[in-house]
């Protein structure tokens, strides 16, 4: 009976020992990296400006797949239910994480469902017009939402995304009546303001300031309440007359709840060392985006936390809901 036990107990004890061991052998194969919105937005850019060095620092290829749809959350979705084993990777904004919770209680997936790894950029949100309106300020487009309550359209990424609030939080400021139509990712919301099926967007930076400079857009101001030095040459919203108007957005990095910690620290780590690459830091810095790390993925955390009462307060008091 001992020599049986001691055989079972060795056993046990190589099965341990096998399942502790395999974060260090972590990564073995190909990363998936999930991102929410179409090719050509804003997280679809900073993943692909990221892409390489984050590759190099894990030493394995990372596939960059796009799921746009439902504001982000069919991709936070899928990596919500996506084996916790660090090859599933979630690049979120606060409306898979934040937003949509609060919007729509019958989600298939709950914020406690993603770990937080790290946050990776942040940046102001750009109020953009098609020039052809004739807006060439923020006084004026408060003046031509006003005359014709509900005719100017807006274009954004989705429902319950940061163009969405910060359009809401707007007309909220300003009491202006505008129409949201919600797109399925960032360059197609900016692709119809410069066609002219809609007029304006609050915009992310990547996604409208290389359209702005070509001139196939006006960018009116930046959603910070003072200027940034990201966007050199726009005002803020507290020079542009609306003091009381502020919304920086940011983007981060997710895993799968339940992820070992060992995983998920050597994907913070890998993540650290892409972001503070000059080369990721030059690209992102010309669209207007900063890179903005966390401290340690508990850091990020307590972030989040303070972070997603802002975004519900104003989902709430804007009266932000799902069409």
């Amino acid at each position: 009976m001992k020599t049986k036990n001691l055989v079972l107990a060795l056993g046990l004890c190589a099965f341990g020992c096998a399942v502790w061991a395999q974060p260090a052998d972590y990564p073995s194969k190909p990363i998936r990296l999930v991102v929410g919105f179409a090719p050509g937005g804003a997280a679809d850019y900073v993943a692909r400006a990221m892409g390489d060095a984050f590759a190099k620092a894990l030493g394995q290829p990372v596939v960059i797949d796009n799921k746009p749809g439902n504001g982000s959350s069919i991709a936070a979705d899928i990596v919500a239910k996506a084996p916790p084993d660090g090859y599933t990777l979630l690049i979120a904004s606060p409306s898979s994480i934040s937003v949509n919770p609060a919007l729509n209680s019958k989600l298939p997936y709950a914020a406690r469902d993603l770990a937080p790894v790290t946050r990776i950029t942040t940046s102001p949100l750009v109020l953009a017009v098609n020039p052809a309106t004739g807006i060439r300020s923020v006084a004026d487009l408060i003046a031509a939402a006003k005359k014709n309550p509900g005719k100017l359209n807006y274009s954004t990424s989705g429902n319950g995304s940061a163009p969405h609030l910060g359009a809401a939080l707007f007309s909220q400021v300003t009491g202006t009546e505008m129409t949201h139509i919600p797109y399925r990712g960032g360059s197609l919301a900016i692709q119809s303001v410069m066609a002219g099926d809609t007029q304006l967007t609050f915009g992310t930076s990547p996604s409208v300031l290389p359209m702005a400079s070509g001139g196939k857009l006006l960018a009116l101001a930046v959603s910070t309440r003072e200027r940034s030095p990201l966007v050199p040459g726009l005002p803020g919203m507290k020079e542009a007359g609306l003091p009381d108007y502020h919304i920086e957005f940011w983007y981060g990095m997710f895993v799968p709840a339940g992820t070992p910690a060992a995983i998920v620290k050597k994907i913070y780590d890998a993540t650290i060392a892409a972001m503070q690459q000059p080369s990721v830091k030059a690209s992102l810095a010309r669209d207007g985006t900063e890179v903005s790390v966390s401290a340690s993925p508990e850091q990020f955390s307590s972030f989040l936390a303070e972070d997603g009462k802002f975004w519900v307060k104003l989902v709430k008091s804007a009266n932000v809901k799902v069409d």
